[in-house]
This record gives C-alpha cells, structure tokens and sequence, in this order.
C-alpha cells in the first residue's frame, strides 16, 4: 500500500470500519492489575478514564480471558455472565466521556499462571511455565473446537456489555501465538508444520469472533511482527500472516507488536530490564529462577523511538487494510511520521500511563514529547495496580466489584 501523498492529520477523526474515532490516538491494552477478584472494580474504570479524558478516542481493556484456564492469573478478568453488569457500568463510563471503548480477548495458552488460577494451562506443544513452574500441556482437537467456541461467547458478552471493538490477541505467545510459532508449535499433526497449519487455528478463531459479533461492532487482532526468539514467529511469517487476515475479510485493522511473554518479554517495550523489582515480587521459586535465568529470560535492549518501524513497514507494504502502529511512541513527530507512512492509527501504552493528558497537551501545542524515561518498572507494577511508579509509587488495589 502506498502511503498517502498528504498525511492526514492525527487529530481528526477517522473510521475503523463500522466506528468512527474522534483522532487516531487509542490506548494501547496494557495489564490494569486491580481486579483482584476478577471482576471489574471502580479502580479499573478510574484506570481508563484518565487516558479517555486525557484525549484518546478509544482506549483498550485488557485482558478479557474467554475461559477460566486462560486467565493470565486469578485476578485476570474472565468473560462470564457474572462479569457483564460490571463491563457495562465501565463501557457506560467512557462513553460519557465522548470516547469509545475495545476489549482485548483473548487466551493466556502457556503464559497462564496455572498454579494461581487453579486449572492446568494449554499450549500447542508441552511447555514450562517460567513463572508458575508449573507444566502445560498440549491442547487437544477437541479442546481447540471448545476454545473456538469460547471466543464467540465470549465476543458475544462482549457485544451484551456495549463494547465498541473487540481486539482478539493473537501475539507474544498467548494461546493462538503459540501455534503460530515454530519454537513453541512442535505438533506433528493438521495443527502444526507449514505456516498454513499453525495459522490454522486462530483464522478459525478470528472468522467465529466476528461472527458473533454484531455489525455495528469493529474487530481488530494484535499480531507480532516477531518473537524476539531464535527459533520464534519471524517477520516474513508474520507478513504472510498478516496478508492471510486481511485475504479472509473478518478484520477491521491489525495492531502490530512482538516479544514473548514466554521468553523475551522486554523485547516489546525495550528500554531498561527491572529484573531486581520482578525478583522482588515473585514467590520463592520465581525469585530463584531469576536468579539463575534472569538476564537471558529479560535482556536489556536500548530504547529508541518508534522501534518497529521497520518491520512494521513490511507489513504496510504488503497490505491495504488499515493498520495500527505501536512501540516507543512518545513523540508527536513519531505519530505524524506514522500517519506520513499510512498507518491509520497509533496505539499508545506507557506515554498515556505516566502522562494520561498527553494527547490533549500535543493537540493544544503545549508540549511534542512525553515524558516517560522508559525504566519500565511498571511491568511490574501489574501485580499492584499498574502505573508509572516514578510517580506513583503506592500500591492501588482494587477495591470491591462493580455491581
């Protein structure tokens, strides 16, 4: 897709297929961690507000798992009937605001802590879970037909409770990851080999989300561009997959990103790796594996503006769907450049968590750059109520759920 002659402006509106967005600026789906009940609380909708009414149009609540073994841990949101009534007085919120609201869904597949949700975790091949150290097995046919279901269901309770965009996680080795992945896909079967067959499952997945989802709702998917692993999902697969989404008609955009949550975490936010701050709140045998394994687990890597730019250009290149461009964006010159390279939207993660007015104070002229120093010390602060702990180093946990 060639890039548009006149860039357009990224504080005007624009439409992500049924939608229309007040700009370009949404709130890329970061872990909130106050729902210690896995329910949403008033801590959670406080959490959206401020990006929303610090001008993003659309901001993104993560992580909605479509079962209970693919909760991220216990305190993970689980889309259930239960959970609707709270979902919606949060989407009834933002939409107050004038802004609107998408939901991350998703599977957790080898990233879910087993030992704290109490039920064994699934993967595309038998792994270990560096963090619960527990083991996950191999999905099984009729498992992945149960889970393809899941996702419509939950698509649907999502629809029930308002939302306006359904984003479906297909990337740093979450469930359908895995299986796109060569590292963690060993299988020998329909499921596993040719890109063809680890693409597989989540196309099915992404066709059954939109089809439970009704008309007036957009669906988008976050793909990596690569693992960030020897052996992992690379850049030409992820262009081929990528060309496959858009070929199968059941997306509104695709948001690029990479890393593994398995493997190579800090590869997605770069910058600083808090590895004594993540020792610090592991139990006992998390805080010896860091030990043992923590700089190979989460290298360092130099942090530098707009960093997947370059591969994120390939997909641009090779697509006409709109797209969404993520990673290292704290500069209003990165959006203009991204609008300038024809993405349609940028997503915006750890700029809106420690400034959540930025967007407004770039589109009143009174400041171009964010102010976050990319210690990335709140990938930690999950497990605590997630923010910028430079400036707000308190706990923020989450109170009783919404009713």
């Amino acid at each position: 897709m060639e890039a548009p002659t006149t860039p357009p402006d990224p504080f005007s509106p624009a439409p992500l297929g049924p939608l229309t967005l007040k700009n370009r600026f949404v709130k890329a789906a970061t872990f909130e961690g106050v729902m210690p009940q896995g329910l949403v609380t008033p801590e959670l909708i406080d959490y959206h507000l401020r990006p929303v009414r610090g001008g993003v149009a659309m901001t993104t609540v993560a992580y909605l798992a479509i079962a209970p073994e693919g909760r991220t841990d216990d305190g993970c949101i689980w889309l259930r009937p239960s959970a609707v009534p709270g979902l919606k007085v949060l989407v009834d919120t933002i939409h107050d605001e004038g802004a609107l609201v998408a939901g991350q869904i998703g599977h957790a597949g080898p990233v879910a802590n087993a030992a704290k949700n109490g039920v064994p975790s699934l993967s595309a091949s038998r792994e270990v879970n560096p963090i619960s150290m527990k083991v996950t097995r191999a999905i099984t046919e009729a498992e992945i037909e149960r889970v393809t279901m899941d996702y419509a269901r939950g698509a649907a309770l999502m629809a029930e409770a308002g939302f306006d965009s359904i984003e479906i996680h297909l990337a740093h080795n979450y469930l359908l990851s895995s299986f796109l992945s060569p590292k963690f896909n060993r299988r020998k079967d329909d499921w596993g080999g040719s890109l063809e067959n680890r693409a597989r499952f989540a196309r099915q997945v992404v066709a059954a989300v939109r089809a439970a989802a009704p008309a007036h709702m957009a669906v988008t998917a976050k793909i990596s561009l690569d693992d960030g692993v020897p052996g992992g999902f690379d850049v030409p697969e992820s262009v081929t997959f990528a060309g496959m989404l858009e070929a199968d008609g059941n997306l509104d955009a695709i948001e690029m990103t990479g890393g593994s949550s398995l493997a190579n975490p800090i590869y997605l936010f770069r910058g600083d790796a808090p590895r004594e701050d993540f020792a610090k709140a592991m139990p006992l045998l998390g805080k010896i594996g860091f030990k043992l394994a923590g700089k190979k687990f989460m290298p360092s890597y130099p942090f530098e503006e707009a960093y997947f730019r370059p591969k994120a250009l390939m997909v641009r290149e090779a697509l006409d769907m709109p797209l969404i461009f993520l990673g290292g964006i704290n500069n209003l010159s990165t959006v203009q450049q991204a609008m300038a390279d024809g993405f349609q939207f940028v997503a915006m993660g750890r700029a809106v968590l420690r400034e959540p007015d930025l967007v407004n104070r770039m589109r009143e002229g009174t400041q171009t750059e964010g102010n976050c120093i990319h210690c990335n010390r709140c990938m930690v602060s999950i497990w605590s109520g997630s923010r910028c702990v430079v400036d707000f180093p308190d706990p923020i946990p989450g109170g009783a759920p919404v009713a």
